[in-house]
């Protein structure tokens, strides 16, 4: 009995550690299985790489084929108006992929509806500002760049020009005049040039602004026009948030006895404008991007696994982290000392140092103008948001046309 009784032990004992070995071999079978999926990645581009915009997008794409070679297979939709995202994202969806970007302003709110009805699909919307909003979804995000940041510096390097103009008597303090080129009276772009222009009135207090909307993000001809009428009513800098080369080919092709200089945005414009291109700044959308594709293989939170300020589904940052980068600069036509300047500025936005938003000035918000605002106090961007949210045109010394 005591023999039998050891047998049936050892055949149990054998039984369970069999059991065992067999949960073990299906467990890393399954990890294998995972290890080696694809995940498929969707971007949908309002332009494609003709415009700076886009491209920005397109060099985080390839910054993700590369660092997650073997692991995405990356699908494309370009040319996407943002009336007709609803198709895009669906041919995304089919396509089995499992996170999708989508990269202009007027894609949220498609893109948040097909994130209700597709929960297993993570969305991440750029300079959107519907993440937090109810139905708060686990699935659907939105980013952006604090390029305030970068505007204010583009802005300073702007000013230092002027002030060379008027210290070598080739303008006078009361021509210090800049003209913008918006797309949208957007708080994005309103943000963006006030930002630009507090920086260039750092250095030249004389400084007014002229804007002219386009009511469009790309129209290469009318950009160029609304530059070129800028220049005409004797604006000495032309700046831009809008997505072509319009206006830096208007500050070239001006006539050599006007002064005229450019800052770009996006994109350098040294090929384009070689004898007027300042520099310009840019959101790099890489750190976001990447990093959200290595919280869905890894199975976490993007908001926990990309570095920067988080607000519940939202997620952005400066320089601090990256996501703000100056463009080039030309010393060909930048002010002596520019470089060193810049280099400067950003070191003290990395340790928070600087703030925009602040000054003797009051502004009225367009869209209500019961809204004003006295810049004494300052304002924080960016502190609740990614997305910019200073809507205010600034008394007296902000025009717009």
């Amino acid at each position: 009995m005591k023999t039998e009784r050891i047998q049936i032990y050892l055949i149990t004992l054998l039984s369970a550690a069999l059991v065992i070995a067999a949960a073990f071999a299906g467990h890393f079978l399954l990890r294998d299985t995972d290890a080696g999926k694809v995940l498929k990645v969707g971007f949908i581009y309002v332009g494609d790489t003709i415009t700076g915009y886009t491209n920005n997008f397109v060099h985080a794409q390839e910054a993700i084929e590369k660092q997650f070679d073997g692991q995405v297979e990356i699908i494309t939709k370009f040319n996407v108006a943002e009336s007709l995202g609803d198709g895009a994202l669906q041919e995304l969806v089919d396509a089995g992929c499992e996170l999708i970007f989508t990269t202009s302003f007027g894609y949220s709110e498609s893109a948040k509806k097909f994130a209700e009805k597709y929960p297993q699909i993570q969305f991440c919307q750029a300079t959107g500002i519907n993440a937090n909003e109810e139905p708060v979804l686990r699935n659907y995000h939105t980013f952006m760049g604090e390029i305030y940041q970068g505007r204010y510096i583009a802005g300073v390097v702007a000013g230092m020009k002027l002030q060379e103009l008027i210290e070598n008597g080739e303008i006078t303090p009361e021509q210090a005049k800049i003209g913008y080129v918006g797309a949208y009276p957007y708080a994005e772009v309103i943000s963006g040039y006030t930002a630009f222009f507090l920086g260039v009135r750092s250095v030249t207090p004389s400084a007014v602004m002229t804007v002219k909307y386009t009511d469009s993000w790309e129209n290469y001809l009318l950009e160029k026009k609304c530059a070129q009428e800028l220049i005409r009513e004797g604006c000495v800098i032309i700046s831009q948030h809008s997505d072509t080369s319009g206006p830096a080919v208007a500050c070239e092709e001006t006539d050599r006895s006007q002064v005229v200089y450019y800052v770009s945005y996006n994109e350098s414009m040294s090929d384009v404008a070689p004898t007027t291109y300042l520099t310009g700044s840019k959101i790099n959308w890489k750190p976001y991007m990447t990093g959200a594709v290595q919280a869905v293989l890894s199975g976490r939170s993007i908001e926990s696994v990309v570095a920067g300020t988080v607000n519940g589904n939202d997620l952005g940052a400066g320089f601090e982290e990256g996501w703000v980068q100056m463009l080039e600069i030309n010393d060909f036509t930048a002010a002596e000392g520019t470089r060193d300047c810049v280099e400067k500025l950003i070191r003290e936005f990395q340790k928070g140092k600087i703030q925009v938003f602040q000054g003797e000035y009051t502004g009225v918000n367009p869209y209500d103008p019961s809204d004003v605002i006295d810049l004494r106090g300052g304002f924080q961007e960016n502190e609740t948001s990614s997305a910019p949210a200073f809507c205010y045109i600034l008394d007296d010394v902000i025009t717009v046309e």
